[in-house]
């Protein structure tokens, strides 16, 4: 059998997810996200700063616990994907968290190691572990130092960030500064050698993502 075939498919899930965010937001505020994801989709239809063939940059980012991790350590043991996401409280965010956890058991037996960056703090990329029972690796990083050198950033929109507010959430208690700075979301596969062998976003729409079939495709 074909394991490549068999991951789930982050188009399929989404449809669900929107249907339940309809009924659990009011339609304002959900007028606004829907608003914000269209710009952020014409600003932003190509946003990596990297291909395939590039050599990746090196980078040292701490995790959940605060432990330092290398990319150079990690490629001695072999292959490793990035994925840059927004943060916890992005339900987009977590659905793809959550299928990559699904299919974590393929990447790692495609001798690859999964790593998910964002720039929320330690703490608060906790909170992303926890809400989808994450085993493998979240960094931080604070300020998207490593993230510029992947993906585009942006300022989030006063918009996005007030209709956040009304449903309860602050956005800026997940970060360590008031920059209100994310990356565009991209996925890139790094083979042992540090060579790009997959570089892959579907741009500054944040509801859209790559699917792990993608991955590991790129990873076969």
């Amino acid at each position: 059998m074909n394991t490549i075939t068999t991951a789930q498919s982050y188009e399929n899930k989404v449809i669900e997810l929107v249907e339940q965010l309809e009924e659990m937001i009011p339609k304002e505020q959900f007028e606004v996200f829907n608003s914000d994801a269209k710009q952020l989709s014409i600003a932003h239809d190509s946003p990596l700063k990297l291909s395939i063939g590039d050599k990746a940059p090196l980078f040292k980012l701490p995790n959940v616990n605060d432990e330092q991790v290398e990319l150079v350590n990690l490629l001695e043991q072999g292959a490793v994907v990035l994925v840059f996401y927004r943060g916890a409280w992005c339900p987009y965010c977590n659905l793809q968290l959550s299928l990559l956890q699904a299919a974590l058991s393929k990447i790692t037996a495609a001798g690859a190691s999964l790593v998910a960056i964002s720039p929320m703090s330690p703490d608060s990329s906790q909170e992303s572990v926890k809400s989808n029972e994450l085993t493998f690796e979240v960094l931080s990083d604070v300020g998207n130092k490593v993230a510029r050198q992947f993906t585009t950033v942006f300022k989030n929109s006063d918009a996005a960030i007030n209709a956040m507010g009304k449903l309860g959430y602050d956005f800026y208690s997940f970060y360590d500064d008031k920059s209100a700075e994310l990356p565009v979301s991209g996925v890139f596969v790094i083979d042992k050698n540090g060579d790009i062998t997959l570089a892959k976003s579907e741009g500054g729409d944040y509801r859209e993502r790559v699917e792990v079939n993608e991955i590991l495709e790129a990873l076969a």
